[in-house]
């Protein structure tokens, strides 16, 4: 399913509804575009969308080159209007791309389409193979507390800034209907998952159900 009929909008509509759907969307966007080296070479996007992301970190990293990767191909034409020839974009799952050697990697609301910790844990350790050393990962994602009742009152949060758009019967059934395609695993999960496959994830922002980690591969002694 492409990302328009996933969220139930117009794809030209993207760029601007998808602030409807997630709190603190160009806050966390902001954030981890400045997480990104100033002097960054090459930055590989793992599932790019429009090219939002990419075009903060390009805004920053003024001589950097994007590789972006998604499996939407609408989406990637927005991103190649957006980008120019500043990105190289494939269109594939990143699960099944080739990575270029990258000084940072940078992933928006994309992971949480991995379903299992196999299957993540397997593409964090493509990714630190992809990294130079001293490289980054940041992830800005939907990552909601292990704790039942903190998670809840995330929850709520987030449904309640659905309300600021939709009606509460809109909103509930948006919810419903993005866990048939997305798997929101908690952020102690992600961040064991991290170390374990050689990371050194730090928390750098956080807001509700929503974060941003900085995970960071050992430079060479």
């Amino acid at each position: 399913m492409g990302v328009a009929a996933h969220l139930g909008i117009r794809l030209v509509e993207y760029d601007r509804r998808i602030r409807t759907f997630i709190p603190h969307y160009e806050e966390m966007l902001g954030l981890a575009a400045a997480l990104v080296p100033c002097g960054a070479a090459e930055i590989l996007d793992l599932g790019i969308g429009t090219g939002a992301l990419a075009a903060r970190c390009l805004r920053l990293a003024r001589k950097a080159h994007v590789t972006g990767i998604d499996c939407d191909a609408e989406m990637l034409a927005l991103a190649r209007r957006r980008l120019g020839g500043r990105a190289s974009l494939i269109h594939s799952r990143f699960e099944d791309a080739v990575f270029p050697r990258a000084d940072a990697v940078v992933a928006s609301l994309a992971l949480h389409h991995l379903f299992t910790r196999p299957a993540k844990s397997a593409l964090y350790r493509r990714i630190l193979r992809a990294l130079r050393p001293g490289g980054i990962l940041v992830i800005a994602d939907c990552c909601p507390a292990a704790e039942r009742s903190l998670r809840k009152a995330q929850k709520l949060e987030w449904i309640h800034h659905l309300y600021r758009t939709f009606s509460h019967t809109r909103a509930t059934a948006c919810l419903r209907s993005w866990r048939r395609e997305d798997c929101y695993m908690p952020l102690e999960t992600e961040l064991q998952m991290l170390r374990s496959c050689g990371f050194h994830p730090e928390v750098v922002w956080r807001r509700g159900m929503f974060a941003v980690v900085a995970a960071r591969k050992r430079r060479q002694a």
